[in-house]
C-alpha cells in the first residue's frame, strides 16, 4: 500500500483542498505498472466521492494529461524565440550556492535537465531567477506554480478540457521527497480560473501571490514577507 494526494480545486475561495489517499501500489518502472497504480489510487479516491480524475503525468492514460505534464507542457518567448518546457524552465532558473542559473537548460530533453550533474552538485538552492525576476524561496511552491500556470494559459485549448474533470493526481509525485507538482498548480490554476479572476493579471507574478497568499499560508503553515519576487527591470 502507498499513499498518494488527489488535489480538488476550490470553487468558494481560491485554493486546492488536498486529500490523502492510501492505494495499491504497484511496484516497477513500466509504464504498465504505473499505470495500474494509478487506476488503484483513482478507484479508491472516488469512494470519497469524487468521480472524474485526470492524471497529469507522462504515465497517464489520458493523452490531455501527459500533454499537461511539465516534461511536454511548452511556450515560447516572443523576444528571443526560445521554446521550452515547464520543466527545462524551472531547471534552468535555479540559482545554487556555487553556481547558476544554468539557462542552457533551458532547450533540450527535459528529463536530462532535471538529472544535469550542475543540479546536484552546485550547493544549496538560494532562489530563482527567470528572465527579469527573481523569486525567492517562499512560498516554496510560488515559482513553479507561477513558471506552471503561465505556461498553460499559452495553451487555451488544453484549458478548455479541463472542466471534464473535478480533481488532478500525479503518481510519480511523492510529497515527502519533493514539493512541486504539476498536478497542484493545475488545481491552483483551475481555482484560480472558476473564481473569475482576470486570467490575463495571472502574468504578474506578484498579483498571483497577492491571490493565492491565503492558500499558501494555509498549506505551509507560515506567513510571508512581501519580497517574496523581484522585478529586475524596476529595481
Amino acid at each position: 500500500m502507498a499513499n498518494r494526494p488527489i488535489f480538488v480545486p476550490q470553487k468558494e475561495s481560491i485554493g486546492v483542498k488536498i486529500l490523502d489517499v492510501e492505494f495499491e501500489y504497484f511496484s516497477g518502472f513500466s509504464i504498465d505498472q504505473k499505470r495500474k497504480s494509478i487506476n488503484s489510487l483513482h478507484q479508491r479516491a472516488q469512494l470519497t466521492g469524487i468521480k472524474n480524475i485526470l492524471e497529469v503525468s507522462t504515465k497517464s492514460e489520458v493523452e490531455l494529461g501527459r500533454e499537461l505534464s511539465a516534461f511536454n507542457l511548452k511556450t515560447r518567448t516572443l523576444k528571443r524565440n526560445i521554446e521550452f518546457t515547464v520543466e527545462n524552465a524551472f531547471q534552468g532558473s535555479k540559482v545554487f550556492q556555487f553556481g547558476g542559473p544554468y539557462i542552457d537548460l533551458y532547450q533540450g530533453d527535459s528529463l536530462q535537465a532535471k538529472k544535469d550533474e550542475r543540479i546536484k552538485n552546485s550547493g544549496a538552492l538560494v532562489e530563482f531567477r527567470f528572465f527579469n525576476y527573481i523569486f525567492k524561496l517562499n512560498p516554496p511552491t510560488l515559482f513553479y506554480d507561477w513558471l506552471y500556470i503561465n505556461t498553460l494559459m499559452k495553451n487555451p485549448d488544453f484549458i478548455n478540457k479541463l472542466r471534464d474533470y473535478e480533481a488532478y493526481s500525479d503518481i510519480e509525485f511523492n510529497p515527502k521527497r519533493s514539493i512541486n507538482c504539476q498536478a497542484y498548480s493545475l488545481a491552483l490554476f483551475y481555482s484560480i480560473m472558476i473564481n473569475d479572476i482576470e486570467l490575463a493579471r495571472l502574468k504578474d507574478p506578484l498579483f498571483m501571490y497577492e491571490i493565492a497568499k491565503e492558500e499558501y499560508v494555509n498549506r505551509w503553515g507560515m506567513n510571508f514577507s512581501h519580497d517574496v519576487v523581484i522585478n529586475r527591470r524596476v529595481v
